[in-house]
Parts: C-alpha cells; structure tokens; sequence
C-alpha cells in the first residue's frame, strides 16, 4: 500500500466510527495504535482522550494541531465508508485533518535524525465544544513550544489552493441563553397573564437592531437567534419562553460592549412587559489571532510547495485553536477541500486529494520551522 493510499484508509476508518467531543476514547485508541506501529513515541501527558506524539531531540520544539472529535449529524453523503454510528459524523472533516498529521509525523519520524529539534504533534479532542485547546493546554503541551501550526480544510477552495492571513482570522463564538417568565392563562384571555411569547419576540426583533443600529457596519459582528421553545398547547399562554444563540465578531471591545448592551435590553424589554427575562452568556474561544511572522512564512513555504496561494478573508466561524495561539505564536491556516456541501452539513464530501499534499506540506513547514528558530537563536547578538 501506498504511503497516500494508507492515510485516505486510515481517514476513511476514522470516519467509519466519529466520536462525540470527549467520547473520542476509540478514535484514540486507533491513533495511539498507528502511531506505536510506525515507532513514533507518545508523550505521556494527563489526558482522557487525544494524543501527543513527539519526534526528534533537541531545545527547539514546535507544534502542529489536527482535532479529532465528530458531530451529532446523521450522515447523508453516500459514501461506502459512511458513519455507522447513527447520528454522529465527522461533517466538518477532522477526520481528515487527522490523517493529514499522521502522514506528516511519518515523515517527519523518517528524518528524525536530521531535525535540529522536536515537533510535537496533538491529536487534540473536543474542538467542536471548544473545551479540547484548554484541557491541552492546562494538561502542559504547550511547554517549551516556540512555534504552533494547524490547519483547517476549506470546502469552498478547490483542492491545492491555500488561503491564510496575518492578525484575526476565525471570530470568537460565545453562546447566550435567554430565558422569558411571565405569566401563563387562557389564551382567550391574555389580560390575566403577562405574554411571555410576545415578550421573547419583542427581545428578539430588538437584538437584530442592536446589531445593525447600535455598532458600526464596518465591524464584524453577527448575533443569531438559532433555537426558542416555548408553549405547549394551541390554547394555553405559556408561563416562559426560552431561545439562545450565538454572538461572534472580531474585535474584543465589541465582544464586550455587545454582552452588556444585549444584557441591558433583555432586562429593560422584560420590565417594560411586566416580566422577567434571566441571560446566560458562555464565552466561546476568542478571536483566532495569527502572528505576523508565521502567517507569511507559512504562506512562502506553501508556495514552495506547489500550492496556489492567497489572502485569505475573514471567518465567523469559531475555532478552539485561538486558545493556542494566546499563549505561543503560530498560524492556523486553510486548505481547499473542493466539497459542494459545506462544513456540518450531512453531505459534506471533501476530496480525499487534499491529504497527502497537505501531509508533505506540513512536514515541510515543521522542518522549516525548526530550523529558522534554530539559525535565529544562534544569530550573534549585534552591539
């Protein structure tokens, strides 16, 4: 078997059997096993689930991420190695990811002996919840990293194509609960009772001018409504409503300011009904900040990989990998990956030929890496 025809059969088994965020013990378990077999050592870092791997000797040490963790989608892609877990898919290709570096690891672990330091590759789970950076970070990966890289597969790109850009990237994604009492009665008699649906719809239509009226057009920012229960019956005024969302934007002055504004209208919207409104804000991972630096030398090494590369636009999407890049600098960057469904839907089909490039390619930046941190710390120091 090929090296390439071994990584798509290794993606195509993990996609066989996803895993919910921190359920990933099988899909661990098949990482550790992979990695044993080819000799690569595992670090021995306090982790449930996920996998650290390190190859080669040295002070220098740098970094790549793939996650691992599926989501509760039921698969609709047609493909023969299709989820036979009902309910669970990895639509948002970290199945993929994976593969990716598991190919770069068995390159790297081939020329060991000539990298001038270690890479550390994490297998990291529980991205889609955003609690698996933390729990990485909190268990020490991080320790003595110089430089971290990772990568997402971007379905609107046809395959070879590289996008990445310096500063934001990814928004932060925090979720809100909002949460209506008034009082429930007969709905032929609304009089009697405090309308807590129309109360949550008032609040609702108000939170969509907030961010059209009250923040510049020019920031990035997006508030979405995206799920409300309230009333069981077609005759009955129900006692509460409750609906939540995201909120995501670029900028942590805005980040801020828009908690407390939306904080200020549920209270205000509430009273002035004669209800009671409760908000629950969870702050998601912050805004994905590539370093300057390593954006561009990302991007100058896949051109000298062969990719097509360019700018890449600003993304709403979240990504746990920010939690990383606060703490070491790096670059998070796209690859094409050519699917007409896009990522969390139940088609999602990327192009299996995204992976072995991308295997080399993270090869290449790793070694590259290494030695660029290895030939600056022995520059000599100018008086």
């Amino acid at each position: 078997m090929s090296a390439e025809s071994q990584l798509i059969a290794w993606r195509r088994e993990l996609h066989t059997w996803p895993e919910l965020s921190g359920q990933e013990f099988a899909t661990t378990a098949r990482l550790r096993s992979w990695l044993q077999a080819a000799g690569i050592r595992l670090a021995d870092y306090p982790l449930e689930t996920g996998v650290v791997a390190e190859i080669g000797h040295g002070e220098t040490v740098v970094a790549l991420r793939a996650d691992i963790d599926a989501l509760p989608i039921h698969e609709a892609s047609g493909v023969r190695f299709h989820s036979r877990h009902p309910g669970v898919m990895h639509a948002c290709g970290h199945d993929l990811h994976s593969a990716v570096m598991l190919g770069a690891a068995l390159q790297l672990h081939a020329q060991a002996d000539q990298l001038p330091g270690r890479v550390r590759i994490l297998f990291q789970p529980a991205e889609e919840i955003a609690r698996g950076a933390r729990q990485f970070i909190d268990a020490g990966v991080l320790d003595e990293v110089q430089a971290i890289f990772g990568m997402h597969n971007e379905p609107s790109l046809p395959v070879g194509t590289f996008a990445t850009r310096s500063g934001a990237f990814y928004a932060n994604a925090d979720k809100f609960i909002i949460r209506v009492t008034g009082k429930g009665a007969h709905a032929a008699h609304p009089e009697q009772g405090v309308d807590s649906i129309v109360t949550a719809s008032q609040i609702i239509q108000a939170l969509q001018g907030l961010t059209s009226r009250s923040f510049s057009a020019l920031d990035s920012l997006v508030l979405s409504i995206t799920r409300i229960d309230g009333g069981k019956s077609w005759n009955v005024l129900p006692g509460s409503v409750e609906f939540g969302g995201t909120a995501r934007t670029h900028d942590a002055e805005v980040r801020a300011e828009l908690e407390q504004r939306v904080r200020t209208l549920v209270e205000h919207l509430a009273d002035a009904n004669g209800a009671q409104a409760t908000l629950s804000w969870h702050p998601g991972p912050p805004v994905l900040i590539n370093d300057a630096h390593w954006a561009d030398f990302s991007s100058e090494v896949a051109r000298q990989a062969g990719y097509r590369v360019q700018t890449a636009g600003l993304h709403l999407l979240g990504e746990d990998f920010a939690f990383y890049l606060q703490q070491v600098p790096g670059a998070f960057v796209s690859l094409g990956s050519a699917s007409e469904a896009g990522l969390h839907h139940a088609s999602f089909t990327p192009d299996e030929a995204l992976i072995a490039p991308a295997a080399d390619y993270f090869a290449r930046l790793a070694r590259r890496a290494l030695q660029h941190l290895t030939a600056r710390c022995r520059a000599p120091l100018l008086n």
